[in-house]
């Protein structure tokens, strides 16, 4: 009977570790992160009626340094409070590299551009979904908000603008990523 009263208590304290170790891998993790980088209009065409833009940023946050490419397509939707020239960020997708060459996957869920011609900028906000990735971002999911600032910097001969800068944050929730160098990646 001894034995198998110390059996049990192993195999529950190794099933309460295990459990333990499982809960520091899935935790909520909040995610923040600056960057900066361009858009630019491409000749691809992700949905009918719209424009594709091609974005490639660089920055620094929650899970170090990375870059960041983005293809999304922006069209005409309803302006909800833009004084301005207004577009949707209708569909499209990214992919976040960082240095450990850990990748994670997100989808465009909605965003909007609100034009400010006199300032000669745009506020941009894009929501993502997070699905998946690969290294310490495999299983990964969540979600991310983009607000960043849009300036032209080239415009092709029809006016209108091509090249643009962009600069801003990412914030949101991440779940089920490795998270064990975050505290470090976080200071740095």
């Amino acid at each position: 009977m001894q034995t198998s009263t110390v059996t049990r208590r192993l195999v529950l304290v190794a099933l309460t570790l295990n459990l333990g170790v499982a809960g520091v891998y899935a935790q909520e993790k909040h995610v923040k992160m600056t960057f900066s980088g361009t858009n630019v209009a491409t000749t691809l065409n992700l949905q009918a009626n719209t424009v594709t833009d091609e974005t490639q940023l660089a920055g620094r946050g929650s899970f170090g340094q990375f870059t960041f490419r983005e293809l999304h397509a922006d069209g005409v939707v309803p302006s909800f409070g833009c004084m301005g020239p207004f577009f949707g960020v209708l569909k499209g997708a990214g992919v976040f590299r960082f240095q450990d060459g850990s990748l994670l996957i997100v989808t465009v869920v909605d965003g909007s551009g609100c034009i400010n011609p006199t300032a000669g900028n745009a506020a941009l906000i894009v929501n993502y979904q997070i699905s998946g990735g690969s290294g310490r971002f495999a299983g990964a999911s969540g979600d991310l908000k983009m607000t960043g600032t849009l300036m032209c910097w080239l415009r092709n001969a029809s006016n209108a603008c091509t090249f643009l800068t962009n600069t801003g944050k990412f914030e949101g929730t991440l779940f089920g990523a490795a998270l064990e160098d975050e505290e470090r990646d976080e200071r740095q």
